[in-house]
C-alpha cells in the first residue's frame, strides 16, 4: 500500500514539474520564431528610421536610434512631446540626468565612445563624450560628431539638453 501511495506522489510531482517546465518555455517561443524585419524597430516598414534630436546650448545634434525595445519606448515617449533635462557632469566623460520614468532595459557589457547615448539602470540617460565600459543599454549614437567637438559643446559643469524625435 505504501508503495502505491509513494508511486502516485512521485507521478504527481513529475507531472507538476513537467507542467512548470513547459509553461516556462512558451513565452520565449514566439520571440525566437518571429522573423526580424529589415526595417528599424523605431519606424514603420518603408519609412526612414526615426531620428533623435538633442539640443544643447546653441547646437542641435541628430542621433540614430538603436534597434531595441528601450530605444523604441524612448522614441514613443518623446513623440508625445520634447523633454528638457538638467544634465550633470560625471567623471569628466559623461553628462547624466534622471528620466521622468523608467524604460525597458536591454543591458549588455559594452564599450562606450564619444556620442553614445545610454540608458542607465532604466531611469537615467547619459551622453558620453569619452570612453567607458559597463553593463548598459545603448539608446542611440550621435551622428557625425567626435570627442573634441562634444567636449566643446557639452563643456564643463551642467547643461540643459532637450531631447525630441524628428
Amino acid at each position: 500500500m505504501k508503495g502505491r501511495i509513494l508511486y502516485i506522489v512521485i507521478l504527481l510531482l513529475f507531472a507538476a514539474c513537467s507542467s512548470d517546465a513547459a509553461s516556462s518555455v512558451k513565452p520565449t517561443q514566439p520571440e525566437t520564431q518571429t522573423p526580424k524585419s529589415s526595417a528599424s524597430s523605431t519606424s514603420k516598414v518603408g519609412e526612414a528610421p526615426v531620428k533623435l534630436k538633442i539640443h544643447v546650448n546653441d547646437t542641435t545634434f541628430t542621433a540614430t536610434l538603436e534597434e531595441n525595445s528601450s530605444a523604441k519606448a524612448f522614441a514613443e515617449f518623446l513623440a508625445q512631446g520634447d523633454m528638457t533635462l538638467d544634465m550633470h557632469d560625471y567623471g569628466s566623460f559623461e553628462k547624466v540626468a534622471d528620466l521622468p520614468r523608467s524604460f525597458p532595459r536591454n543591458d549588455k557589457q559594452i564599450d562606450t565612445d564619444a556620442g553614445d547615448i545610454i540608458l542607465y539602470q532604466g531611469n537615467s540617460i547619459t551622453i558620453y563624450y569619452d570612453k567607458n565600459s559597463w553593463n548598459f543599454t545603448r539608446l542611440a549614437r550621435i551622428d557625425n560628431v567626435n570627442k573634441k567637438r562634444l567636449q566643446q559643446i557639452l563643456g564643463n559643469g551642467n547643461v540643459k539638453a532637450t531631447f525630441s524625435v524628428e
